[in-house]
């Protein structure tokens, strides 16, 4: 596994495994031991996926040391404002049966998110918290959050994938030395159109590899960490299989004109964010 630097000094593994819509507490809890058992060192996690708990019994169970394991959750809408906020990561805490968190995130720029940051400093500077960050913050919101608190955020993590490769805001990261996460590196529901794009099947096939680890490859070779999720073994085994080739400037390139540069979800500038966050 390699590893990037976060801007604390925190070392973070490059790709991890995500337990989004992973519900199914049992399937969950078998996931994450499967996920830790392939060789997975970085668990993402969220109060919004409601399954904490499932994470924390897998995390009991594995032979892996507690110190070896990154662990992310993040704090929901919901919980936002200073006290909500603590209190809501010490629950958090409770449920994935942990004394301490790798890293926290906002999980939204929306509601109260200057009182639910100013409690994960604090948290941090407790050492609750090894390390703290914002998903899904613009760049605007983000170069605001990082110059105007004690604590600049170590990790920004947000959609990126082919169709939206986000290079516009990971100058920005550059810029603020924010480590760039991508949540949905395959395109979640786009995915066939990934493992069929014939560019991707061309280079995958230069390779000797899939098209989804050609594109899982484009994303860590930018230096941006991923979370790809499957709820198969052998799946997890390919996603994390991607340290053996290193695409060319060429194939980057192709890769790179595939960019749609917009969300399959919604833009953060969109109101529409609002009413989906909260539904």
């Amino acid at each position: 596994m390699e590893f990037v630097t976060l801007n604390n000094g925190v070392k973070m593994p490059l790709v991890g495994f995500g337990v989004f819509q992973i519900e199914d507490a049992a399937q969950c809890e078998q996931c994450v031991l499967d996920a830790l058992d392939v060789g997975y060192r970085l668990i993402d996690t969220a109060q919004a996926y409601y399954n904490e708990e499932a994470v924390g019994r897998a995390l009991q169970k594995t032979s892996v040391p507690r110190k070896e394991i990154f662990l992310t959750t993040k704090v929901w809408v919901t919980e936002f404002g200073y006290e909500k906020a603590k209190a809501s990561v010490l629950e958090s805490m409770r449920r994935l049966q942990v004394d301490y968190l790798d890293l926290v995130l906002i999980h939204q720029c929306l509601s109260d998110y200057y009182g639910a940051y100013h409690a994960l400093e604090d948290m941090y500077a407790e050492g609750k918290i090894r390390a703290i960050g914002i998903s899904n913050f613009s760049a605007e919101r983000m170069a605001d959050i990082a110059t105007f608190n004690k604590v600049a955020p170590a990790v920004n993590q947000v959609e990126t994938h082919l169709f939206w490769q986000q290079y516009e805001l990971h100058e920005w990261m550059e810029k603020y030395h924010i480590q760039h996460e991508a949540w949905g590196p395959l395109a979640q529901h786009r995915i066939s159109e990934v493992i069929n794009h014939p560019v991707l099947k061309e280079i995958a096939a230069a390779h000797g590899k899939t098209a989804s680890q050609v594109a899982l490859r484009a994303t860590i070779q930018r230096g941006i960490v991923i979370i790809p999720k499957s709820v198969r073994k052998e799946r997890m085994e390919e996603n994390i299989d991607l340290f053996g080739f290193k695409l060319t400037e060429e194939e980057m390139a192709k890769l790179r004109a595939i960019d749609e540069n917009k969300s399959l979800w919604c833009a953060y500038d969109d109101p529409m964010i609002v009413e989906y966050a909260m539904s």
